[in-house]
């Protein structure tokens, strides 16, 4: 380095201005959307979860279609009771009184239960109910599966107007269980449940042998099976991700070596197969186990099949882009193609969980992925009826049965029911009255299963002090992670520098290091920093100890053996 090279570097440094030095790699999809959506607002979505938890699990709460929340005393599978909880307010299904009170989903139970631990919430001891416990009842040994499925009893909610086999449903629960487990290790049953979820996985890729080309698979016979739903390949993802899991957890070769096979049936794909929410943690696995496992996943082609819209059996599905009558909607997740677009809630902050982490192991994605969560974050409040102008909502004069924590499910460009034509986009609407045509009310639109998800984006999104430039946390939903440092990504949508503060916390003095960049921004521990992001660039912040020791094992950056940078050699 040139003697002009290093008194640049230190005025650079002494400035805490990042000049990025990583190539980003460009999410096409992501290049679609605005700098800077319409309409711009980041709702507080932390504040949002917590209200959430406090309103719906609560067994006395009055109003029409309320309480949410019912005891389910059947038993099944475990000798306990469980709480049930409403897909949708008013679903005719559902309840104490329908179906024995037995079909209720693991999507609305464990994911109400993972977001509120995500924002703090102790759900062992939520107003006396363990209700980590009780998830227990979603393993389902009656039926010798053994694995988290999305009903206690899949023949009763068959019976109640559920889903037959759709292999997506019987595989996300369990990463549901494996991201509460690793909250409430403690928590007894958990690990047996997790060893024996993880033996499964691990026995069914084994016996599909690189070839996920199925509808389903049965866990109980152990054999891959075919049914009038098109074949799911990225089920993939989801065997991956949990054994990469349960390899972390408990240190078992054949759980990594079952996640390397899985992922590779994945990438063996020649089309895109996403079908629902498991590819994004294909990607996101690309690029742990690169840089964790010394591997060469192609981390752009999972990516490009997660937001792209390219599917096959599930046409067009990834992650929308657009502005409809003048509201930015880029940045929700669904299908790209049904009536110009239709977007979900509980699929856009579920995408959240691997692809925001994703970016810790691999900052060439950090511009794409801090766009995409801009975008993301401030189109997802239209589903609230409260954010959304009441001319694009389907039932915005019965809205205030959601206590403005229930939102609606999707976001369409044209609705997909007759009565609703003439709402212009974008409508705020829901399936729920074309479950049980003509038996659930308007009300049904409304979704309690996606709407529980909200502390993944609570857990993860907080503001700044420069509107537009969030702070994500990268450890937030990287469950399992070897010992981390806080890590931060900061977006500068902006067409200038802007210059943000940084705080470490009351009292800890902290050397700031951005992966972007490759450079420590203060010479000295500071408890506070600023921090100039150039424009339309971003950081990724390590929050390393005052007086930690660097050293380097290949590709590896280290404070004190803690690793800041899987990728040094990149830069």
């Amino acid at each position: 380095m040139t003697i002009f090279k290093i008194f640049l570097a230190t005025l650079l440094i002494t400035a805490c201005s990042l000049t990025a030095q990583v190539t980003q790699k460009a999410i096409p999809r992501v290049d679609q959307m605005p700098d800077m959506p319409s309409h711009f607002d980041i709702i507080d979505y932390n504040k949002l979860a917590h209200d959430f938890n406090t309103v719906v699990f609560d067994f006395n709460a009055t109003g029409k279609y309320w309480p949410l929340v019912w005891m389910d005393t059947s038993k099944k599978n475990y000798p306990q009771d469980v709480v049930g909880i409403y897909t949708a307010i008013g679903d005719v299904r559902q309840g104490p009184q329908n179906n024995k009170g037995m079909f209720h989903e693991a999507l609305a139970n464990m994911g109400a239960t993972l977001g509120a631990t995500l924002v703090g919430i102790d759900k062992t001891n939520d107003r006396g109910l363990n209700y980590v416990a009780m998830l227990k009842n979603y393993y389902n040994r009656d039926t010798g599966w053994d694995i988290m499925m999305n009903n206690t009893c899949p023949e009763v909610a068959l019976l109640g107007g559920g889903y037959g086999r759709d292999w997506w449903y019987d595989v996300y629960p369990n990463l549901l269980f494996y991201a509460i487990y690793e909250n409430y290790p403690d928590e007894p049953g958990l690990e047996e449940i997790a060893r024996k979820i993880a033996d499964k996985f691990y026995e069914a890729d084994v016996i599909l042998n690189g070839n996920y080309d199925y509808s389903f698979f049965d866990y109980g016979n152990m054999k891959p099976m075919k049914n009038n739903i098109c074949a799911q390949p990225d089920a993939a993802a989801g065997h991956a991700w949990v054994l990469y899991a349960a390899y972390k957890k408990f240190g078992d070769k054949k759980y990594l070596n079952g996640a390397l096979s899985a992922l590779s049936a994945l990438q063996s794909q020649p089309v895109n197969p996403t079908y629902e929410l498991l590819m994004p943690f294909g990607a996101y696995l690309a690029a742990r186990i690169n840089a964790q496992e010394g591997k060469s996943y192609d981390i752009d082609k999972m990516l490009s099949w997660s937001f792209d819209g390219t599917a096959i059996c599930r046409e067009g599905w990834g992650v929308l882009t657009g502005n409809w009558n003048g509201y930015d909607i880029s940045g929700i997740v669904g299908s790209t193609v049904d009536r110009g677009g239709y977007g979900f809630l509980m699929n856009t902050y579920d995408m959240a969980w691997p692809v925001v982490p994703l970016v810790r192991y691999n900052q060439k994605y950090a511009d794409g992925v801090g766009k995409w969560m801009l975008n993301a974050a401030n189109a997802s409040k239209f589903f609230y009826p409260q954010y959304m102008p009441d001319g694009h909502e389907t039932i915005p004069q019965l809205a205030d049965v959601s206590k403005n924590v229930i939102a609606y499910e999707g976001i369409i460009k044209q609705s997909n029911m007759q009565q609703y034509q003439d709402v212009p986009a974008p409508v705020a609407q829901g399936d729920g009255p074309l479950w049980v045509l003509g038996k659930n009310p308007p009300e049904s639109q409304l979704s309690v299963y996606g709407s529980g998800h909200v502390g993944i984006f609570g857990s993860i999104i907080k503001k700044t002090n420069v509107t537009g430039i969030l702070q994500l946390d990268l450890l937030a939903t990287d469950f399992f992670h070897d010992e981390a440092y806080p890590t931060y990504l900061y977006y500068n949508p902006y067409a200038e520098a802007k210059t943000i503060k940084i705080s470490a916390g009351k009292g800890n003095k902290t050397k700031f290091y951005d992966t972007v960049s490759g450079m420590f921004i203060n010479k000295k521990a500071c408890t506070t920093t600023k921090v100039t992001i150039p424009a339309k660039s971003s950081a990724v912040i390590v929050m390393t100890p005052a007086k930690g020791k660097v050293t380097y094992s290949g590709s590896k950056m280290m404070v004190d053996t803690v690793v800041i940078d899987y990728n040094v050699k990149q830069q």
